[in-house]
């Protein structure tokens, strides 16, 4: 008896250590990541339950259900869901754990929930444990990457760390190689260009993200508009079908000046209830409708604020609203918006922090400069020039407004490619304006160096970046200050 039951033991033990957990992208789970990654929760988890039915040793699909969970997080900015979903994190690393150690996705998916879950903690400004989370993914790739260097998706997560690893700004780098990660935009922008490539010739499943992050990352960090807009116009995106492209494309088309066609990308997106809901679009589509001035930009941006329940864009948003008022004379409904700035919402990321310090500031904006601004920002820039052409800056009396009437000029100059003019309202904007606490001066010096780098004039580029290093603005100034060392980077040796 004693043998009999020492025997069934053995065998149990044998069963456990010995069963075949895998990592298989199976037809059913690839539908699954496609439903999953186009924001159709539902969908997704009904091909993730077949997969766990039908496909009970296939550890992938927990990588999979973990992108449900990120982009639930991302978009809703919940807390309290945040705080629930990532008890889950723990649990799909343990089972992906029992996989084959061998395939390259064993260490590639656990860096990617790590990652995911670093981008979720930013969001609630858990950066400590962001920090460590992108730590131990960047361990986990450069191991991954030297087990099996022919692995294409690794070099795909490698590249958008090594780029974003090279804009640290120089006084933090010591923070990096503390924690062993190194990598620059050049070798970053390689590795993504070598994985798009593969993707031209392969059945590559994580090129439509591929595509996506590079045209984000040369926009951003590349500062190349126009080749971000070509990438993110690929035929293999449709923005009718998945709200995720759309957001990729109409952010690249605002940023580029091409207002109208966000427009329509942003009104054709995919709005039926078996897509999870992502009200910031509606945000997007608000704020373009108000660069554009037309008169129902407020019916978007009432739907944002009502409908959306996270943290983030709602002072912003509120403050947009009040403009929205003063653009058509309302200074009742423009006060009554700015007070909201101050009651709603958080004042985590830039945005937010400037339009509660205009609130508290009772700052009411001159109404030929945002008109200006706004036609700018729209890529209306005809109708800007010909709004400054009616003015200079002693027409406006206060210091600050004589500022941004250079500044704002200077930007209408160099948009319409007059880099002269530009350059002599930017750097009359740096002469007085580079010791306040104003971005304007700061701006102008980043935008004068970007016009000197593209007339290779890398000493003058390198010149204007380091004026822009050297100025504290109290708004924008960490994103300012990675374009410009990110301009610096670009240049090196040049």
């Amino acid at each position: 008896m004693k043998y009999f039951i020492s025997l069934i033991f053995l065998l149990s033990i044998s069963t456990n250590s010995f069963a075949s957990y895998y990592f298989d992208f199976s037809p059913t789970l690839k539908k699954a990541y496609q439903k999953a990654t186009s924001l159709q929760f539902n969908d997704a988890k009904k091909y993730i339950n077949d997969v766990k039915e039908q496909e009970p040793e296939n550890v992938l699909v927990h990588y999979v259900e973990n992108y449900i969970d990120f982009l639930k997080i991302y978009i809703d900015e919940d807390y309290s869901e945040f705080e629930e979903l990532e008890r889950n994190k723990k649990k799909r690393l343990s089972l992906i754990k029992k996989g084959d150690a061998s395939s390259p996705y064993y260490l590639y998916t656990q860096a990617e929930i790590r990652l995911q879950w670093a981008v979720a903690r930013a969001k609630f400004e858990e950066y400590s444990k962001a920090a460590l989370e992108v730590k131990n993914a960047y361990g986990l790739l450069e191991k991954n990457q030297k087990k099996f260097p022919d692995f294409i998706a690794n070099k795909k997560s490698l590249g958008i760390l090594h780029c974003l690893i090279g804009t640290v700004p120089k006084n933090f780098q010591w923070a990096v190689e503390l924690m062993g990660m190194s990598g620059t935009i050049e070798q970053g922008t390689a590795e993504i260009k070598e994985v798009l490539d593969y993707a031209k010739t392969h059945d590559f499943i994580f090129e439509e993200e591929t595509v996506i992050m590079y045209a984000l990352l040369i926009l951003h960090v590349g500062n190349a508009g126009e080749d971000s807009w070509k990438i993110i116009r690929s035929p293999s995106l449709d923005p009718t079908k998945n709200p995720l492209i759309a957001f990729a494309q109409a952010s690249v088309a605002m940023h580029t000046g091409k207002s109208d066609y966000a427009i329509k990308i942003l009104k054709n997106r995919p709005q039926s209830s078996s897509f999870h809901p992502f009200h910031y679009l509606d945000y997007m589509l608000g704020l373009i409708k108000l660069y554009k001035q037309d008169t129902d930009a407020d019916t978007y941006l009432k739907r944002y604020v009502d409908n959306f329940k996270g943290r983030n864009y709602i002072k912003e948003c509120y403050q947009r609203l009040a403009w929205h008022e003063l653009l058509q004379d309302n200074m009742k409904g423009y006060h009554l918006y700015m007070q909201k700035v101050i009651t709603e919402g958080s004042a985590s990321i830039d945005g937010d922090k400037k339009a509660l310090k205009a609130a508290k500031n009772h700052e009411i904006p001159n109404t030929i400069l945002l008109k200006s601004r706004l036609l700018f920002d729209g890529g209306y820039l005809k109708e800007a020039n010909d709004l400054m052409d009616q003015y200079s800056a002693d027409s406006f009396s206060k210091e600050k407004e004589q500022l941004e009437f250079s500044y704002r000029k200077g930007r209408i100059l160099q948009a319409r490619f007059q880099y002269t003019y530009a350059l002599e309202e930017f750097d009359n904007t740096i002469k007085k304006g580079s010791n306040k606490t104003y971005y304007f001066a700061c701006n102008a010096a980043l935008q004068a160096g970007i016009i000197m780098e593209n007339k290779k004039d890398y000493a003058a580029a390198r010149a204007y970046y380091n004026k822009c290093l050297a100025m504290n603005p109290s708004e924008y100034k960490s994103g300012l200050h990675a374009k410009a060392k990110a301009g610096k980077n670009r240049i090196k040796g040049k």
